[in-house]
């Protein structure tokens, strides 16, 4: 079965986890886009990648845990810098091929120290850096 059978359903339709993550589409590495946003703002921090085992851990320990493409291992955000994120919600997109965390992020999110990931902003054909380092 696919998310498609489930598109139509009804609010309050209850799905087995299993079932959605047996039916995520992964890419050929096992990856799926997550997107993380403030819980309470809606700003949107950053975009990394999870695996289904990361998923699950973040599920469970409500630290959220990536998969690191650049590292090639799990990356807690924050075990070494501090600046956490701590679990508020998990929605999976209608194709299964994105995920929204809703985070309560601690400190910056970014690597470079700043508070998200999306500094370079396009304006009139060029693209201006749009925050310091906190």
């Amino acid at each position: 079965m696919s998310l498609k059978a489930f598109e139509m359903s009804p609010k309050g339709t209850v799905i087995e986890l299993d079932e959605i993550l047996s039916n995520v589409k992964y890419d050929k590495d096992g990856l799926v886009a997550a997107i993380a946003q403030q819980h309470d703002t809606k700003e949107v921090l950053m975009l990394a990648y999870m695996n289904e085992k990361s998923i699950r851990e973040t599920l469970e320990t409500g630290q959220v845990c990536y998969w690191s493409r650049s590292r090639q291992t799990y990356w807690r955000k924050g075990e070494s810098s501090g600046h956490r994120q701590s679990l508020v919600s998990m929605a999976f997109d209608c194709d299964g091929d994105a995920i929204l965390l809703q985070v309560d992020q601690k400190g910056p999110a970014c690597h470079t120290n700043r508070r998200d990931c999306f500094f370079f902003e396009v304006k009139d054909g060029q693209v201006i850096v749009e925050s310091d380092p906190q």
